[in-house]
């Protein structure tokens, strides 16, 4: 990782699918930075409630207490201005104003971390991550492993629900998927149907 001296802030965006260890890794910063005695400041969207209302929780039960706010909006009036690092999971959730928010926090000097996904349901670029891309100085790539091959997995497949673009499930809901498993949108027979299927199958026969 490149080092950044003096008091300059930047910006980090960790992106990938579902399961691919995104809010892992960003409590794996966030808690390097607070063992190193910095201010820390973690945010996480009152939408996601999955696991936990005001803690940051990866798939693998990882767990970080956090702020709760409705949108990226809510952050500077949230933010207490001594903090030097700043945490933010979930930032599909956030808005497209997260990239003014992520900005500006950084222009004052700090280091901002930000996790989300960076394709949608339907394999689309995702906001706001691309236009964080673009902003940031850091960029971590993680890749799932995908259900069907287990090969890597670089698209979060969608099982069930509307067509809505905002969902919130976990793996009720979704699977990583590599780029030859996946079907942009939701699949008309899901892994758990064939499962089915096959079992009325054996039973017919």
């Amino acid at each position: 990782m490149d080092i950044i001296t003096g008091n300059v802030g930047w910006i980090e965006v960790i992106c990938g699918p579902m399961f691919s260890g995104k809010s892992e890794e960003l409590i794996r910063r966030l808690r390097r930075a607070m063992i190193a005695r910095k201010r820390v400041e973690v945010f996480k969207p009152a939408i996601d409630d999955r696991y936990s209302a005001d803690e940051i929780v990866s798939h693998g039960d990882l767990r970080m207490k956090s702020q709760v706010v409705t949108g990226a909006h809510d952050i500077m009036g949230r933010i207490d201005w001594r903090s030097e690092v700043v945490g933010v999971d979930e930032a599909n959730f956030m808005g497209p104003q997260l990239v003014e928010v992520a900005q500006k926090l950084a222009d004052s000097g700090k280091q901002v971390i930000i996790a989300g996904l960076d394709t949608d349901y339907m394999g689309r670029p995702f906001a706001p991550i691309p236009d964080l891309l673009a902003h940031a100085e850091m960029i971590t790539k993680t890749l799932a492993i995908c259900v069907r091959c287990g090969n890597p997995a670089k698209h979060t497949q969608r099982l069930r629900g509307s067509d809505d673009l905002i969902v919130v499930g976990a793996s009720d809901m979704y699977e990583a998927r590599c780029r030859r498993c996946f079907e942009p949108g939701i699949p008309k027979q899901t892994e758990m149907d064939f499962v089915k299927a096959k079992r009325m199958d054996k039973r017919a026969d």
